[in-house]
């Protein structure tokens, strides 16, 4: 079958069972937006801004099980998008980028929107390719899928020319790949997981710390069998909140720089540490010398072994998918004759049990202004804890991460190694798109939602019921947290003075809008936002205590045990 090469692209995109394309039209992927057009296989998402594609796209792929497309034009087309696919690859997101470029006889012409797009995105893709010949979009394509969601996942762009979009080819799509210099090990060696088994039974002072890796592979289950196998304390990192049930009593809370006192103490203090798809980054571990200090036995699960043994040397190295090893190390610990040391074990809970005491996420709510804190406690209450909750970047995603327990993953949806303010808004598009049932919460903050806030467009032509919970302290504010503890005060830019009514502009975009002042009327405002409200987009515009600071924290260059409570100010 004769099919031109934007035909073929569509059809490539059928094959894979993709429902959702979030993108932007320009010039140069025209032919491909006019064979779109002729289809209606799956439905395209017209943001207001390709960074919002992007983000759109990733937390589709976060949400649910799939990988997210998008689709934008050369030149700044692709450069928008940058944000979104360094935020995806950092945290290891499966997505395909299908960008356009200028025709390829114009290319190092310096042609009207031409960017070099394999040479800028290289540094934060798993993969990318730039199209040559109209036979080679199927394969290519077929490839970009298979490297996006094999091994540890990642975003993988695709650079088509105009002109190849226009040229015509016998179209066949095939069924597998392989490639010869690309084969991610998932099965983890059977020795190295006996020598952990053998030392996890051993340990006095277990831990165990999962990360990301967890909820990406679909391996909460396993893990959360291991853990009431094994009896021991864990901890997530942020991103891999809801990988074990936050409500149950041997999870000991999130750690890192603003993890629990019971979480970061326990990590510190472990004899054996077994880290599931995590990465020992340096808002998880603080100071790594300061880390070293403490004698430790360290077992290390991940699919990349580029990440084990990179910050912190590792004892047992295991490299392979996460559910795998998970299985494995559970026939063997069902095999066992060795039981772990009940006593010792008895004794290690009981001191993080005292640790626990402290309640260090305890905060004061007075009667005249709102605590963010209790904004996410009350959201947790009102939707069950059982919403997907998308957020942005700064003090509310740690309130959020904190306060809101999740039971299951992938209801969390935030950037955690980039960092992208902007995050939230088009995040929460996709994950309603993945999850059309589900009730969608977007926390963020008052300068985070400006770097988005066009996508309330998008909503409105959707008609997407995300509920938006804006803590808005006229700060930005973990810029002035950082500037009140160790810049004396001094607030250099960190004050934002000229604040849109937050009120009028969700209603200027067709939504609801509401301003909430008083703590009695916070949880009032979310019942009504959910239940009233419940088929509409809903901006509340939460005015919080402006010095409210998010409490423990690790100073950069500290260690996990040298925290500052907010007893300690």
């Amino acid at each position: 079958m004769l099919l031109t090469g934007a035909e073929i692209v569509i059809r490539c995109l059928q094959e894979e069972k993709v429902e959702f394309v979030f993108g932007y039209p320009g010039g140069s992927v025209l032919y491909i937006y006019d064979a779109m057009f002729k289809q209606d296989q799956f439905k395209h998402v017209l943001v207001r801004h390709e960074q919002a594609a992007v983000h759109a796209a990733d937390a589709y792929s976060r949400s649910s099980q799939k990988i997210g497309v998008c689709m934008v034009t050369s030149g700044p087309g692709v450069t928008n998008a940058v944000t979104g696919i360094a935020t995806a690859y950092m945290d290891s997101i499966p997505l395909v980028v299908i960008s356009g470029q200028v025709p390829t006889a114009y290319i190092g012409q310096d042609a009207f929107q031409e960017c070099d797009t394999v040479g800028i995105t290289r540094p934060c893709v798993k993969h990318n390719f730039l199209i040559k010949d109209v036979k080679d979009i199927a394969i290519t394509l077929k490839k970009a899928f298979y490297l996006a969601k094999t091994g540890r996942p990642g975003p993988v762009l695709v650079d088509i020319p105009k002109d190849i979009t226009n040229h015509k080819c016998e179209y066949d799509y095939p069924k597998s790949v392989t490639m010869r210099s690309y084969n991610p090990v998932t099965k983890g060696h059977s020795g190295q997981i006996k020598k952990a088994l053998q030392l996890l039974l051993s340990a006095k002072r277990p831990m165990i710390y999962s990360g990301g890796g967890v909820i990406l592979s679909d391996a909460s289950n396993k893990l959360i069998k291991l853990v009431k196998a094994l009896g021991f304390p864990i901890t997530n990192t942020l991103m891999g909140l809801g990988g074990y049930p936050a409500t149950d009593k041997q999870f000991v809370g999130m750690l890192g720089m603003h993890g629990t006192y019971e979480a970061n103490m326990a990590m510190q203090n472990c004899d054996v540490l077994l880290a599931i798809g995590a990465r020992f980054d340096d808002r998880v571990i603080g100071n790594p010398a300061h880390f070293n200090e403490v004698q430790r036995k360290i077992i290390h699960i991940d699919i990349d072994p580029s990440s084990i043994s990179k910050r912190v040397k590792v004892d047992v190295p295991i490299v392979g998918n996460v559910p795998d090893v998970l299985e494995d190390l559970l026939k063997q610990l069902e095999a066992a004759d060795e039981k772990s040391d009940a006593k010792a074990l008895a004794l290690w809970w009981k001191q993080i049990e005292t640790w626990r005491a402290k309640d260090c996420l305890k905060y004061k709510q007075n009667s005249k202004v709102i605590m963010p804190q209790y904004v996410m406690e009350k959201l947790y209450e009102v939707t069950g804890g059982d919403a997907i909750v998308t957020s942005d970047v700064g003090q509310h995603q740690m309130w959020a991460a904190q306060y809101y327990k999740f039971d299951k993953p992938r209801r969390w949806i935030n950037s955690g190694g980039l960092g992208t303010m902007g995050f939230g808004l088009p995040a929460a598009m996709g994950a309603h798109f993945a999850n059309p049932k589900a009730t969608v919460a977007c926390v963020t903050g008052e300068a985070s939602i400006q770097m988005c806030i066009q996508e309330l467009s998008t909503c409105k032509q959707y008609r997407l019921p995300i509920k938006i919970i804006n803590l808005n302290n006229r700060y930005l504010g973990m810029v002035r947290q950082w500037q009140e503890m160790f810049h004396g005060n001094r607030y250099a830019e960190s004050y934002v003075d000229a604040l849109p009514d937050f009120v009028k502009l969700a209603e200027s975009y067709g939504h609801v809008g509401m301003h909430i002042d008083k703590p009695a009327n916070v949880e009032a405002a979310l019942r009504e936002a959910f239940t009233t409200h419940k088929n509409e987009l809903v901006f509340m515009d939460f005015i919080t205590d402006q010095t409210a600071n998010v409490f423990p924290m690790i100073a950069a260059g500290k260690g996990l045990s040298e925290m500052i409570l907010a007893e300690d100010l």
